[in-house]
């Protein structure tokens, strides 16, 4: 898939955002904000993200986004690359230091498009 499809789209979630604005759970999630996104922030340890709720996996989340971007370590994604497919969202965003390579089958398997590459500078 193009990266014009997931820029496109209307709705983010940022797995890993937070309220640290040295961060780049934090820089992502305010700048897909700041670019007009419906962005949820999904961090099981806050409560809220630059004021707005968060929540703490993506099945808790009031809708399904259009895309999902990654600022967790890779450690981490497994788990989310699998809940992303069961509930449907196919569009998942990589950002740097937080693909394996064996994340590439698992979407291919799972029927998922990804793309890795810094949100910051790609959306503008």
């Amino acid at each position: 898939m193009a990266k014009a499809d997931y820029i496109n789209g209307k709705s983010w979630a940022v797995i890993g955002a937070n309220d640290d604005p040295t961060r780049y759970g934090s820089k992502v999630y305010r700048h897909l904000k700041l670019m007009g996104y419906r962005v949820f922030a999904v961090n099981p340890k806050l409560q809220t993200v630059d004021g707005d709720p968060c929540w703490p996996d993506l099945g808790s989340l009031p809708e399904k986004p259009d895309a999902i971007d990654f600022v967790v370590s890779p450690a981490a994604g497994e788990k989310h690359i699998r809940d992303a497919a069961a509930l449907g969202i196919k569009r998942l965003w990589f950002q740097p230091g937080t693909w394996r390579d064996d994340f590439a089958d698992l979407a291919t398997e799972l029927g998922l498009e990804t793309v890795q590459s810094c949100v910051l500078v790609e959306i503008n």
